[in-house]
């Protein structure tokens, strides 16, 4: 079966991820690189790790987060769609099962909050580690432009983290932020992104609690149990 590590070896798709790093850094977005990507498939896999799913998923969720971007080669607007597309032959030529490149299609399909919506155990950890890689090294620019919204949300925050707590049904995600930005700010970006990561935890049975500077944001119901 493919892992994520015969994924990573791919050239054509790290061209694309290449490709998408360098064409959003031309537009001013933040980091959309190996960093990024690295961070997002450790963090997919480690939620579903966390809750116990099969060893199998696991690694789709990591195969999901390390190519989940490669869609802004071409262009930021429906990027998701476009991966998507992209990326169903490249998985194929790589040996991949039809059933599982589906899977990784769809959670890569179904990724951002404009028009995507959970659909499998490995599309919600996409979406959650994906929403939660808010950090000061995604800026591109030191000095940054404080009238840039996302360089300075970003170059806020020192410190962040996505914990899960299986017992209690948690995801949390956690930020320490400076005075250069605000929560207001913040919340500006990523309201939208983080009610799509409360949809993705319930889908995967759980809560989803975002925490900035030690205080509980949002008041989550608790899960739905069966």
């Amino acid at each position: 079966m493919i892992t994520v590590e015969d994924i990573k070896k791919d050239k054509k798709i790290a061209g694309l991820i290449d490709a998408a790093n360098r064409m959003l850094e031309a537009i001013g977005y933040t980091e959309h690189g190996p960093r990024h990507v690295g961070f997002v498939s450790a963090t997919a896999e480690a939620i579903l790790r966390e809750l116990d799913f099969p060893e199998r998923e696991c690694e789709l969720a990591a195969i999901a987060g390390w190519v989940h971007d490669v869609g802004n080669a071409v262009n930021r607007v429906d990027h998701g769609l476009t991966g998507g597309a992209m990326l169903f032959p490249l998985l194929l030529e790589a040996g991949m099962d039809i059933r599982e490149a589906t899977q990784i299609v769809g959670a890569v399909g179904n990724h951002e909050e404009q028009n995507g919506k959970v659909v499998s155990a490995v599309s919600a950890a996409l979406i959650i580690a994906d929403k939660s890689d808010a950090n000061r090294t995604r800026v591109r620019r030191v000095p940054y432009n404080k009238e840039d919204i996302h360089d300075r949300v970003n170059y806020a925050i020192r410190k962040n983290a996505v914990e899960v707590d299986k017992d209690r049904r948690a995801i949390r995600f956690s930020i320490e932020m400076d005075e250069s930005s605000s929560v207001m700010d913040f919340m500006a970006i990523y309201l939208s992104r983080m009610q799509m990561c409360e949809e993705a935890a319930r889908f995967l049975g759980c809560r989803f609690e975002l925490v900035v500077n030690g205080a509980l944001i949002n008041r989550q119901g608790a899960p739905a149990k069966d």
